[in-house]
Formats: C-alpha cells, sequence, structure tokens
C-alpha cells in the first residue's frame, strides 16, 4: 500500500512528461532524462509509473537506466565533486586529494553527503592534466591542489557559492 502511494506521488508529473512525447517509441530515453532532470534522479516510484506509462517492463528501464553513466538511481548533491584518477593526477597526488575529501565530508567516493550537499565521484580523466593533480566541482575545474586548498575550496561551497 506504501508502494502504491509513492507511486501516486509521482504519477501526475511523470505522466506529464510521457505526454510530451507523442511517439511513445523511442521514448524510454528522453523520459529518463526529463525524469532525472525534473527530481534530480530517477526515483524508483517514478520509474514504476514510466513503466505503466510506455508499457515497458521495469527490468528494462532499470536495465538502460544503470547503463548509461548519466542516469543516477539515488539523489545526488547540491555540488558534484570529481576527482581526477588519471596518470598525470595520480602520480602527483590525486589519491591524497580523493582520500581528502573522504575524509572531510564523511562519504567514499560514489557517495553523497548526508545534507545532499556534495556528491563524490572518482573520474579516469578530467582533461587538466597540465594541472594536475586536479578536482572538478560542478563545472569549476581546479588545479595543482593540495589538501590546504582543498579545505579552501570547500569552504566556499558551503558558504553558498553557486560555481
Amino acid at each position: 500500500m506504501e508502494k502504491l502511494l509513492e507511486q501516486e506521488n509521482y504519477r501526475e508529473k511523470v505522466e506529464a512528461i510521457v505526454a510530451s512525447f507523442p511517439e511513445k517509441k523511442g521514448a524510454l530515453i528522453p523520459a529518463l532524462q526529463a525524469i532525472q532532470k525534473e527530481f534530480g534522479y530517477l526515483p524508483q516510484p517514478a520509474l514504476g509509473v514510466l513503466s505503466d506509462s510506455l508499457r515497458v517492463p521495469l527490468s528494462t528501464i532499470y536495465g538502460v537506466a544503470t547503463f548509461y553513466a548519466q542516469f543516477h538511481l539515488q539523489p545526488r548533491g547540491k555540488h558534484i565533486i570529481r576527482v581526477c584518477m588519471g596518470t598525470a593526477c595520480h602520480v602527483r597526488g590525486g589519491k591524497k586529494l580523493l582520500e581528502k575529501l573522504e575524509d572531510e565530508l564523511g562519504v567514499e567516493a560514489g557517495g553523497t553527503t548526508e545534507d545532499l550537499n556534495f556528491t563524490l565521484e572518482e573520474v579516469a580523466c578530467i582533461g587538466a592534466c597540465g594541472l594536475a593533480p586536479a578536482v572538478m566541482v560542478d563545472d569549476e575545474t581546479y588545479g595543482r591542489l593540495t589538501a590546504d586548498k582543498l579545505t579552501e575550496i570547500l569552504d566556499q561551497y558551503r558558504q553558498g557559492r553557486e560555481g
């Protein structure tokens, strides 16, 4: 019964999203993108409504959602922190930066802080090899970092910086 109530809370928004695609065939990925834009991630009850609306098995929807890295099944932070682990960053201390962030935020790579302010990700490369070690917060790249500089950067975002 509780699951049904959760689904009903999402029904109106998800059905409106699905209705915006006149051709239901081929609408799955764009619908997933629109749902994620609406909710910030892909909530399970919303996927249930999508399954009903598109008449696509839930297992197929989960298959697509877990195949593409752009989709997220858990809530994400307001700010996404990406720590580069490419060769140049790794050699110049990328792992130490990741460990510092994990310690300071209280989450492991792939996790989101309880206050939903930060999501921490370990990535293969951010394309800033000349700035190694480098970290991105949202769309802002920070290079030649030290642990102390990381704390200063985090403090800016904690105080409301928007990027």
